[in-house]
């Protein structure tokens, strides 16, 4: 299970905490060029350096590639990479954009509509001739004046062009992104936007509610008093609206955040929240190894120093305390509708606080079909958060940690 992340943007979007910086401008092309090539350097280095601990990651054989923004970089500094880390046989690497049997049973790429309507059919096919099987495109919103305050640089109709264009050229898994909870998102404007995902008919959605993220543009906004936040009130509105209308057209919702239809959960994703071992390449990236290490790159950009020398990030590492792993297992058990077994849970967190959010409707007991372990008794099965709680399942988790 292998991370990479790719640290470019065209642009800054409004809402955006994640570690990145904006690419230099076509005018500055051999600039530009010399970055990527600077940053394909120091992902293979260090691919180089983790063979023995990618090689141990692979029960969960997934490989997703986020940002920042992947759909930047062209095809040729995408295809050293991912043969890179694919491990070629000996006997030289296999030339730019050259196609091979990729060995990862999902692989995903996240893509801005912009660029796959600015770089077209050939670009896509380019991505399927690597392995890609799941794109995962960050829609956002299907309403232009929402995507120009979130400073996208798609409009809506670009947005739908993307998805075509995807559908064109065979790509038969494709997430998109939405974003909720903003203060002049009206009811009406929500569900016009589920209803233009849905006549899309993506396999997967995810929808986050909007949040104010330290260092982005929206924190500094904040700060100034220049913006406010939605009231929950009309967060819990939209978030109720978005499950019912997506479980009504056959979704499932298998996380907090995530919807898809039967068959095409995100595979890598879902490895996280069961705290699978994974690799994560590239500057800022994390690791989490055995269990109980965590490490992570420094957020520093590669670059080519005066004399030629490679200058990149350094990996630091922290081992997780027997407290810290009872924490993330609680969280990241209960985001999802698979839960937790109830045995289990019990000794995370008592039974004295088990007992009382299932009197309170807070836990319930896991469908059979669903349940890690048999339904025996009290204990017995597995209990999960039910959707009707899923927008309060921070405040649930918090009261048992």
């Amino acid at each position: 299970m292998i991370y990479l992340h790719v640290p470019f943007c065209e642009s800054r979007c409004t809402y955006c905490g994640f570690f990145s910086s904006v690419i230099l401008g076509v005018a500055q092309r051999s600039k530009k060029n010399l970055c990527l090539k600077a940053y394909a350097d120091a992902v293979c280095r260090e691919v180089d350096e983790r063979r023995e601990e990618i090689a141990n990651t692979l029960s969960t054989n997934t490989l997703y590639i986020g940002g920042g923004t992947p759909s930047v970089l062209p095809l040729s500094i995408l295809s050293r990479i991912i043969h890179s880390i694919a491990l070629p046989p000996a006997g030289g690497s296999p030339s730019a954009g050259a196609a091979f049997d990729a060995p990862w049973s999902e692989f995903t790429i996240e893509v801005n509509p912009e660029d796959i309507v600015e770089k077209g059919e050939e670009y896509v096919r380019g991505l399927l001739g690597l392995g890609v099987n799941r794109i995962s495109m960050g829609v956002q919103s299907f309403d232009d004046g929402i995507l120009r305050w979130m400073n996208r640089r798609h409009d809506s109709a670009a947005a739908e062009e993307a998805f075509r264009i995807l559908r064109r050229c065979g790509v038969r898994n494709i997430s998109i992104d939405l974003i909720f909870g903003l203060p002049p998102l009206s009811e009406a404007l929500w569900s016009e936007t589920v209803d233009r995902a849905l006549e899309l008919g993506p396999e997967h959605i995810s929808a986050y509610q909007l949040s104010v993220e330290e260092g982005s543009t929206l924190d500094r906004l904040a700060s100034q008093g220049k913006f406010t936040e939605a009231t929950e009130e009309q967060c819990r509105e939209q978030y109720d609206m978005l499950c019912a209308r997506l479980g009504k057209a056959g979704y499932n919702h298998y996380e907090v955040s995530n919807f898809a239809v039967p068959g095409h959960e995100a595979i890598h994703n879902s490895a996280y929240w069961r705290r699978v071992p994974y690799v994560g390449l590239g500057p800022g990236a994390h690791s989490l190894s055995a269990g109980s290490v965590r490490s992570w790159n420094s957020e520093v950009i590669p670059r080519l120093s005066a004399d030629g020398a490679l200058e990149t990030y350094s990996i630091e590492k922290e081992f997780l305390t027997p407290e810290d792993i009872r924490v993330e297992r609680i969280m990241l058990s209960l985001r999802t509708a698979r839960g937790i077994s109830a045995t289990e849970l019990r000794t995370l967190a008592g039974g004295q606080a088990v007992d009382r959010l299932l009197a309170e409707g807070a836990l319930v007991r896991c469908h059979p079909e669903r349940c890690p372990e048999p339904v025996e008794g009290r204990s017995g099965g597995s209990l999960r958060i039910p959707e009707d709680h899923f927008f309060t399942s921070d405040d649930i988790i918090r009261s048992l940690i």
